[in-house]
């Protein structure tokens, strides 16, 4: 079982007090949004050093390390972090559904987010990566490359943040799948990685349709 990053508690106990701060009106998703990103930089460790990746045999072809599936999809990650859900860190109440939701993974070295929701019939996908890219913290490239895998519309853009001093450089992509739409943002200390780790996430992505 993996150990949880020693902010962990730190960084549930943000997400409650700001949680516990929001109107009980309709929340807005870019302010939900905003506010994890917040608080899970916050909780991110600034001294850990960079953990080489063990080697993960499987008796079979198909691996589920560094896979994610839930809620009807699934989704690879780098296989150091673990994507949690944040609406159900912030809500026990109102964990994510089919229908959308929010997750995050990070260490000393990377920060990824997750974001989807229900949108039948949506075929540019790029409504829902703005929503995901903070207009104060990201600055895209403004040159997305845009194409099709495996009958789903995707595109990707690489960002600047200024989020943390320590992840100064990330990507961003949405696509669609079935009824749905979902975007993906990272933040890494290089310029290099954020296309190859968006790559490998949609390489193992899939959904039901």
């Amino acid at each position: 079982m993996k150990t949880r990053p020693p902010h962990f508690l730190k960084f549930i106990l943000i997400l409650f007090l700001t949680s516990g701060c929001t109107p009980k009106a309709t929340p807005d998703p870019n302010l939900k949004i905003q506010q994890a990103v917040a608080a899970t930089i916050a909780a991110i460790p600034t001294s850990t050093r960079t953990t080489p990746p063990t080697p993960f045999p499987s008796p079979t072809p198909f691996s589920l390390a560094g896979l994610f599936c839930e809620y009807q999809f699934c989704i690879g990650h780098p296989i150091d972090v673990s994507f949690f859900d944040v609406s159900a860190q912030q809500n026990p109440a109102s964990p994510s559904t089919y229908s959308q939701g929010l997750l995050a993974a990070f260490n000393g070295n990377l920060f990824i987010q997750v974001i989807w929701q229900i949108a039948p019939g949506a075929a540019d996908p790029k409504f829902l990566l703005d929503t995901l890219l903070d207009d104060q913290l990201d600055t895209p490239a403004n040159q997305p490359d845009i194409f099709l895998l495996r009958n789903m519309n995707v595109l990707y853009d690489n960002i600047t943040s200024t989020a943390t001093p320590a992840l100064p450089f990330g990507g961003g992509g949405a696509w669609t799948c079935g009824d749905r739409v979902f975007a993906w943002k990272v933040y890494s200390p290089q310029d290099s990685t954020s296309r190859a780790l968006f790559d490998e996430a949609l390489a193992r992505f899939t959904c039901g349709q």
